[in-house]
């Protein structure tokens, strides 16, 4: 579970960049690979919640 969680937090570390650079900074491109990490973020928090029931359960 903690390896979910490094990768879950570096990811959102990777949107934020990605997000700022398209707002603050107008690059297009950085908008791309913004959604493309928030599809990446959907997956790896399905999982972390899918984990999380099942470690509750226990």
């Amino acid at each position: 579970m903690k390896d979910l969680l490094v990768k879950i937090n570096a990811e959102i570390e990777t949107f934020k960049t990605e997000a700022e650079s398209l707002t603050e900074k107008g690059i297009k491109a950085a908008g791309a690979r913004a959604r493309k990490s928030t599809l990446e973020l959907e997956k790896l928090l399905k999982e972390f919640r899918k984990v999380s029931i099942e470690e509750s359960k226990k």
